[in-house]
């Protein structure tokens, strides 16, 4: 995939499409501190962070991070130290994260939608004894019990009204006791004498991943994974409409999460761009941000775009200084993304990636023909292909269906302290991802389900997204989730859980059955239908059938004992 290969090496996708990357340029691997330094010089004075109707500027920015990163070295943190961030989208979590960076340290970031069992998991996998957080009321709750709990040795407690009035909740007071050491008293420690020398493949970032079955593992991110990604999605260049310097990011998907925290954070930092920060989603802000702030870039989830549709359909929108608009984390409607299209002045773009590849994969260029599963073609820098279910170490043929494997730069070391997990995961310098795919011709990708949510029905393969994507075309659904249920003839069937659109009657499952007739096969069609209010969702916004099928599971158990 690099210069100096003949065209007939070239890969497919690089063959058919050779206008939508930079794919000769080379990748800008190095660590965070240096993303950082980039993006200065990319920004001289400007703004990197508005929030509150604040701005910080990126000479402000940089010298926040080099006191935050002095203070956390005169605690006595030493160098690859985790450390866990359990903060809220202030312009505090990019900073504490970059100083982290400038220290020496490893981050955890922890969400505030986490459980307590869930915390104390994240915390005990990744050995953080040290936790930075905020005096909003939930966090600073949940982070005392872990203190109180020994689950930690202390809090670095953060005070919110420094970044301006909190419309949302009033912060509480941070108490005075042992283990706790409030942000303002680190900040006037003095710059070590030698700041510590940090390389690209220094393990930084330990990120859980959503995990479908039993506990999320930690996968282990360099910082040359990171900035990988960040050079890798910077070279797609089908829409280089304007300078970098002059982006205006909207920033309401939660920091935590790897989509937001490279292609809103790390992207926008390094091209020197603004980011619009907000606390967390709110349909009016993002019009508002759209129409009158003017930003050029949104990255979303499908939350957002239905909320963001809603919305404009009851008052218009100026989208006019749009330039990019991602929808990532769920498959959309066809429908749906036209009718955004439409509303956005552009192609609602989409593509594909994992926790482990932090999280660069592919997209989908604009030439392309839409498709359902369609997830386009590797970004620059990436080498994919489908394996044999039954043989990883062999690649199938065009068409054929199999595992997706994916290898790169930005593809994470392995599973923090799980040597069998990581052996699994990895076959030949591939790593396995568990989605189910096939890629035609032209090397566009499908994505066709993950391997773990495949229902075996007599005998046959069922991919529960083959039978989404066709229920989808029923005029009166607005979301739904397909898993496996027992089934004593079948071993499994599938069963649908659907929302309706607003307005919409429900209908009963024989309609759905012969709705879905002539559009899937008959062993995929469901033999089960629920209509529920809402459908679970991870905090970034993804559609979670693993709830549903613990659900299913405890139903099952439940019945049984019963029957007993």
């Amino acid at each position: 995939m690099r210069s100096g290969a003949p065209e007939a090496a070239w890969p497919a996708w690089r063959r058919r499409f050779p206008h939508a990357c930079d794919w000769d340029a080379p990748l800008e691997i190095a660590t965070l501190p240096d993303l950082l330094a980039a993006g200065c010089v990319a920004a001289g004075q400007g703004p990197a962070i508005e929030f509150r109707g604040r701005r910080l500027s990126y000479p402000d920015f940089a010298a926040q991070v080099e006191r935050l990163a002095a203070g956390f070295l005169a605690m006595g943190l030493a160098e690859d130290a985790v450390i866990g961030l359990y903060l809220p989208n202030t312009p505090l979590h990019p900073i504490a994260f970059f100083a982290a960076a400038r220290a020496g340290l490893r981050v955890v970031l922890l969400s505030g939608l986490d459980a307590p069992r869930e915390l104390a998991h994240k915390l005990a996998v990744t050995h953080a004894r040290i936790i930075l957080t905020t005096n909003l009321p939930s966090y600073l709750k949940a982070a005392l019990h872990l203190l109180e709990q020994g689950l930690v040795d202390g809090l670095v407690v953060a005070e919110d009204r420094d970044w301006g009035p909190c419309a949302e909740t009033e912060p509480q007071s941070v108490p005075q006791r042992a283990g706790i050491v409030p942000l303002a008293r680190l900040l006037d420690a003095p710059p070590p004498a030698a700041w510590p020398v940090r390389r690209p493949d220094d393990v930084f970032l330990l990120q859980f991943t959503g995990g479908t079955t039993g506990l999320p593992k930690a996968a282990m991110l360099t910082q040359g994974n990171l900035t990988a990604a960040v050079a890798i999605y910077r070279l797609w260049n089908e829409h280089p409409d304007m300078p970098s310097r002059d982006n205006r990011v909207v920033g309401m998907l939660p920091l935590f999460h790897i989509y937001a925290l490279t292609a809103v954070l790390l992207c926008t930092i390094r091209d020197g761009g603004l980011i619009l920060l907000h606390h967390r989603f709110d349909v009016e802000a993002l019009a508002d941000d759209i129409a009158l702030k003017r930003a050029t870039c949104v990255y979303g989830v499908p939350t957002m775009w239905f909320a963001l549709l809603e919305r404009a359909t009851r008052t218009p929108i100026d989208c006019t200084s749009l330039r990019l608009c991602m929808s990532g984390g769920a498959p959309l409607p066809f429908d749906v993304q036209a009718r955004l299209g439409r509303i956005l002045g552009q192609p609602l773009q989409v593509g594909w990636g994992m926790t482990e590849t932090a999280p660069a994969g592919t997209r989908v260029p604009d030439e392309a023909e839409p498709r359902p599963g369609l997830i386009g073609v590797p970004l620059p820098g990436i080498a994919m292909r489908v394996v044999a279910l039954d043989d990883f170490s062999r690649e199938v043929a065009t068409g054929e269906v199999g595992e997706i494997a994916i290898r790169g730069p930005n593809v994470f070391r392995g599973y923090f302290e799980n040597p069998e997990a990581t052996r699994d995961a990895f076959r030949d310098g591939w790593f396995l991802t568990g989605d189910i795919g096939r890629v035609d011709e032209d090397g566009l990708f499908d994505l066709i389900d993950r391997r773990k949510n495949m229902i075996l029905s007599s005998g046959f393969n069922v991919y529960p997204t083959v039978i989404e994507s066709a229920i989808y075309e029923h005029p009166d659904v607005a979301e739904v989730i397909v898993i496996g249920i027992p089934d004593a003839y079948r071993g499994q069937s599938a069963k649908a859980f659907v929302t309706l659109r607003p307005g919409a009657a429900p209908f009963d499952l024989t309609e759905l059955q012969g709705f879905l007739a002539d559009r899937i096969g008959r062993h995929e069609i469901p033999r089960a239908l629920e209509f529920r209010d809402s459908l679970p969702r991870s905090p970034a916004g993804k559609l979670l059938a693993s709830v549903l099928v613990a659900e299913e599971r405890d139903r099952a158990a439940h019945a049984g004992s019963k029957g007993a």
